[in-house]
């Protein structure tokens, strides 16, 4: 197993870029190869988790060039393009992969299976089979793996009981094959790059408040698609650079998503001192260059409607708890626990070995700060954000800190090091 060493250090200065969002990453290629004609893709994460949705891709005939680069040509086929794979089909440890592919192979003219790694076996894919059943999918499994037979869809009308961005996209692109307008309503907004990817490819996709709905049967257009840097790599960086006095750190070209930015909002209510610069739009997503300092924070509650906005940064705002003045409330993030690990669960447990005074509540956590924390040998549990929060705080430890488990950061963010040590000052 691999483990890395860290030592504190006393600031991050210098401007970077990121990697190509991961989310975003994933629908370029899904929706790229259902496309009719060429698109080029730029920016891409070269992630393992973006890397085994090509390779899937590529087992149902859409021949990708350019996998394992920041550059993607794919030659879409069209909605009815995709031929039956030889072999079952392996997600990795992608979550996204498997529950977005579950739409698409529902609707196909032949069967599959669709598997994934240990982790991903484990973790709950019924919130996506049960309304591809109603639009007349036949799955069988309600964990992975999924034996998939393709039927003729027909639309619904369908209110999700979670907020949940892939068991969303899973029903809009059912919802490209299926009969009539299928139509989505969530009790909170989840990340909406689904949709607005759609809409740039020129399906017939419409959005209003909480509900989305889309009209079957329409071409998507191939065009070119940049992905902007990722918000959630980000983050990592915004708070070690918050929590690290002296501090002064650019992020250039980063994804802004309203749906994605809740980390800065919760940051900017602690006290963080972020700015955004040179802010655009490209091919229908927002972006812009992150400014921050180091800051003092302070804690406060964080639950409700923005939980589905931070649900992947709640591990660093975590650690950035353990430095707020205060008392800071994590709660309403019960879905936590079903991601690669149970993510609040591993928290618990590592942040009380570096002193930090953590109480595991079942929907979230609550954290008493400040606390000055110390190494210690620490478990990522295979979650490849465990392992780079847990990486950060080890930069704002006295002493040691050794992070097992690493080789899971290669999942979404295989540069992380590099980057990390273009922004590190040691002396």
């Amino acid at each position: 197993m691999s483990e890395i060493r860290i030592r504190p250090i006393r600031h991050l200065r210098g401007e970077i870029t990121l990697p190509g969002d991961k989310s975003i990453s994933h629908r370029a290629i899904i929706l790229a190869s259902l496309a009719r004609g060429k698109t080029l893709v730029s920016g891409i994460s070269r992630g393992e988790d973006v890397l085994n949705t090509a390779r899937v891709f590529q087992s149902m005939g859409i021949e990708i060039k350019g996998v394992g680069s920041d550059s993607l040509t794919i030659p879409g086929k069209g909605l009815r393009g995709l031929s039956q794979p030889k072999d079952i089909i392996d997600c990795g440890n992608s979550g996204t992969t498997m529950r977005l592919l579950s739409g698409i192979l529902a609707a196909q003219d032949f069967s599959s299976t669709i598997t994934g790694d240990e982790s991903l076996r484990k973790r709950p894919m019924d919130r996506v089979v049960e309304p591809l059943e109603k639009m007349g999918a036949k799955i069988e499994g309600r964990f992975a793996p999924l034996k998939i037979e393709g039927k003729r869809l027909k639309a619904i009308s369908y209110r999700t009981s979670i907020s949940s961005a892939q068991v969303k996209s899973a029903i809009l692109l059912a919802g490209l094959y299926a009969s009539g307008k299928t139509e989505v309503t969530e009790p909170a907004r989840s990340r909406d790059h689904t949709e607005r990817m759609l809409k740039y490819l020129e399906a017939d996709i419409e959005v209003r408040d909480l509900t989305s709905n889309i009209m079957g049967g329409k071409e998507l257009a191939a065009k070119p698609i940049n992905i902007p840097g990722d918000i959630s790599s980000a983050s990592f960086f915004m708070v070690g650079a918050i929590l690290l006095p002296g501090s002064h750190i650019k992020l250039s070209g980063v994804g802004l998503n309203p749906t994605r930015t809740g980390v800065i909002d919760i940051l900017k209510r602690m006290g963080a001192k972020i700015e955004i610069e040179n802010l655009r739009e490209e091919n229908n997503e927002p972006l812009g260059d992150i400014i921050v300092k180091g800051s003092n924070l302070r804690g406060i509650t964080i639950s409700g409607e923005i939980i589905p906005r931070v649900i992947d940064e709640l591990p660093i705002l975590a650690l950035a708890a353990t430095k707020a003045e205060g008392k800071t409330v994590i709660k309403d993030a019960r879905e936590l626990r079903v991601k690669e690990t149970d993510r609040i669960r591993a928290l618990v447990t590592n942040l009380s070995i570096m002193g930090a005074r953590v109480e595991e509540k079942e929907d979230g956590l609550v954290i008493q700060g400040p606390t000055e924390l110390r190494g210690g040998r620490l478990d990522s549990f295979a979650d490849h954000r465990m392992a780079i929060a847990l990486i950060i705080g080890g930069l704002i430890a006295q002493g040691e800190t050794v992070v097992s488990g690493t080789d899971c950061i290669k999942t979404s963010f295989p540069e992380f090091e590099e980057t990390l040590d273009r922004l590190k000052v040691v002396e």
